[in-house]
Order: C-alpha cells, then structure tokens, then sequence
C-alpha cells in the first residue's frame, strides 16, 4: 500500500502532482510520502501489539533525516551499523536507548561514540569485536550491553548478494562459538548480557526460512537462560521484503503470527524487530525526466537524467523497478531499454521495458525507490546528487538539497609541490 496514485492523468505523491515537484526543484529527485510512511510504520506495530516490543528501523535503508525524524515521533528504535548512522538519529531526535548497533566492522571510535550515548546494545558480530568492545567499556569504566548476532545456517531463498544467514556468510557468529561466549563473558564486569540477536537476509518473501531461523535462535535462547545467563532482549531482525514486480511478500500480521508462535512461553523477553525495507521501499520513487529517444540497429533505447549513480540497484542486483509516466496519455506502447547518463554499459534502469511511447522532455518515475535508492548513490562521473523532497498531505518539503558542481569538490585540495599539507 502506498500514496502515489493516478487522479485522472496525472501522478500524486499524497496531495501534491509529481509534476509539480519536477517543476519546482527539478529531476532527478527521490520523492518520499510522509502518509506512506506512517502508515507502514503504525502496520507492523499494530502486527506485534500484544507483545512486549521494541521496533527498530533498519537506518541503512534510507538514513534522510526527515526519515528518521519521522520514526522517531512515531517512537521507533533504530538499527544502525556506523558511527554515521547514530550521528544521523541522534541529530534527527532519535532516542540512544533505542538504538541497537550491528555491523561486522565497528572501529573503536565508533564503539567509544556508542558507549558514550548509552546505547542499548551492541549486536556483536565476532569474538574479536567482542574484546574491543570490553576494552572500550574498561577503559571508560562502563558496562557494555551486548547481544551476540547468531548465523543460523539458514538459506532466506532471497538475491545471495543480501543473504546474511548463511554459514559462508561474513555476517554473525556459529552457535556453537556463541555458547561458549557467552558462558565465557558471564562474569566479566565490563559486559552486560542483555540478549540475542539474528537476521538472516533481506527482501524476504517466503516465511519458512524465517520459523527456521526461529526455532534455533529460541532454543539457543532457552538452553543460555537454563545456563544462568540472564538475557531479556530476542532481536529477530528484519527482511521482510516488498513487491517491486509481483512478488506476493507477507503482510505484517502474517510476519507476526509466525515470529509469535516461535516465541511461545517467553512472554517475559522483549521482542526486538528491525525491519527496513518494508516501511519505506514503497513510501518513495525516484522522478526523472526523459532526454533522448534513440535507436540503433538492434534496440532502441530511452535516456533519462537519472542514472545508476542515482539508483544504483538495477546495476548491482539486476533489481526490477516499475517504470511510470507522470501524465498518462492514450498512445501506442513500444519495447525499449531505459538508460542513464552515465558512462557505463550496465547504466540499464529498466531492460526490456513495454511503455507507452514517452518523448524528450517528458517525466517518469522509478517505483519503490525509497529503499536503498539515495542512501547508496554516488558521484560516479561528477555527477552531483539528486534532491530529496518529503511530501506530507499537499504540501512538501525539500529534505536535502540537490548537490552542485561545488559540493563534488568540497574537501580537495589541489597538490602543490613542496607542501607537506
């Protein structure tokens, strides 16, 4: 379910015509709807209601801080994985007793910056981050709350290059490893045991990977509590995925009755959930504009000023966005390649596309871009970044100014001989 609908010919982000938005702050531009948001945000709380709960959004999925500022009025937690990423909700309002740091490669700066908002907890991805992360809290005579992220050796059946919860994987911990952790860290005065973590992959569209995970993350769960290890947080992670072309994912409530039912007989423990992707994949698209129609011997193609240093998902994943006219109009379809700018063969937004016939100057937008959209884009070939705008009713905002020729240099020096600055 989102807010970017047709009334009559032309194409609403909530109240407000992305025509409009073009007009006004130009294309390339992400275009977020505020509606959407808190509608998927209030759906998965509502899925766990019954529950002692904490909803943490995934903040790499998209990290704008009108975002997170959003979220956060809303009471969310947050999952990070950088020290930039805490800085992000931290200055966007966000609550550091909600926030639950993963991440395979946490440097000290980044753990000292951590232990120093009081964050909830650490999901420690090995047993060298384990140590650095005492080392830290030692020096700074603090308690470090961690929970161990687990590898299941599950296969989430999703794209292998997001698939978190394989043995091959970089991410987690074996659970045989994770036993004698944390019996091993039971005394250490500088470590508080507060839970146990693990997440298996993203753009999850079945749930049985998902109960399996379950059943070995709630056993290893029981078997530390017979231990005498007092853990009272289970974070299951998130993944839940969303319908880009026709995938028929779980609906929040489904996704709750099958991590509650793994749950049974721990009513006691807070449930910790950090979904990304399903609350804001849909809430966004990325509007561009039509440059050139060309054809060549063997295809013909339609190039637009958004390119894969905008999205670059199509490129990385081969992932599939919808592709769709801002005015509709009655005209004859035709098969072609959507293309960008930029200087690379695989700057491909849309391979084999059947689409109404669109011409130079013409707007379209890219569906479910507001996850991992412009929280990855670059300045691949100094191409400066797009805009981003929240849309809330009829009215917007521009949440982040388009980028200039200035900004791609801002930082870099010319190298004079001689210097040593």
């Amino acid at each position: 379910m989102n807010h970017f609908r047709y009334r009559g010919r032309n194409l609403y982000a909530d109240g407000v015509p992305l025509a409009t938005i073009a007009r006004e702050v130009g294309t390339p531009t992400y275009v977020y709807s505020a509606a959407t948001l808190r509608r998927h945000f209030k759906a998965m709380d509502r899925a766990f209601a019954n529950r002692k709960r904490l909803i943490c959004y995934s903040v790499k999925a998209n990290s704008n801080l009108a975002v997170l500022s959003l979220f956060a009025e809303l009471g969310s937690g947050f999952d990070i994985v950088s020290g930039g990423e805490l800085y992000r909700v931290l200055e966007a309002g966000g609550d550091p007793r909600k926030v639950v740091f993963s991440g395979v490669g946490k440097t000290p700066e980044e753990i000292a910056l951590a232990l120093r908002h009081r964050i909830l907890c650490f999901n420690v991805e090995s047993a060298g981050e384990l140590e650095a992360i005492a080392a830290e809290a030692s020096r700074r005579k603090l308690r470090a709350p961690i929970s161990l992220r687990v590898n299941p050796d599950v296969d989430p059946r999703t794209h292998p290059y997001i698939a978190t919860g394989l043995k091959e994987s970089k991410f987690g911990i074996p659970m045989d490893e994770a036993r004698k952790l944390y019996k091993a860290s039971l005394k250490r005065k500088e470590l508080e045991l507060v839970g146990l973590d693990c997440h298996i992959g993203s753009q999850l569209t079945v749930l049985g990977p998902l109960r399996e995970a379950l059943r070995k993350l709630t056993s290893l769960f029981r078997e530390l509590r017979t231990a005498g290890i007092p853990l009272r947080t289970l974070d299951v992670g998130g993944g839940l995925g969303i319908a880009y072309q026709g995938e028929a994912p779980p609906e929040p409530r489904a996704y709750a009755g099958a991590v509650l039912r793994e749950l049974s007989g721990l009513d006691d423990v807070t449930l910790i959930l950090e979904p990304g992707r399903v609350l804001v994949g849909n809430a966004g698209v990325l509007l561009t504009r039509v440059l050139y129609r060309k054809q060549n011997q063997a295809k013909r193609f339609l190039v637009v000023d958004a390119g894969m240093n905008d999205l670059v998902r199509p490129a990385l994943y081969g992932a599939h966005h919808e592709l769709l006219p801002v005015v509709r109009q009655k005209r004859a379809t035709e098969t072609v390649d959507v293309v960008g700018p930029v200087c690379e063969s695989t700057d491909v937004l849309a391979k084999k596309r059947k689409l109404p016939a669109l011409e130079p100057g013409e707007l379209a937008i890219l569906h479910s871009a507001g996850a991992y959209g412009m929280c990855m884009a670059s300045n691949y070939n100094s191409r400066p970044r797009p805009a981003e705008v929240m849309v809330d009713g009829r009215r917007f905002q521009i949440v982040r100014a388009r980028e200039t020729y200035a900004d791609l240099i801002r930082g870099e020096r010319v190298s004079r001989r001689g210097s040593r600055r």
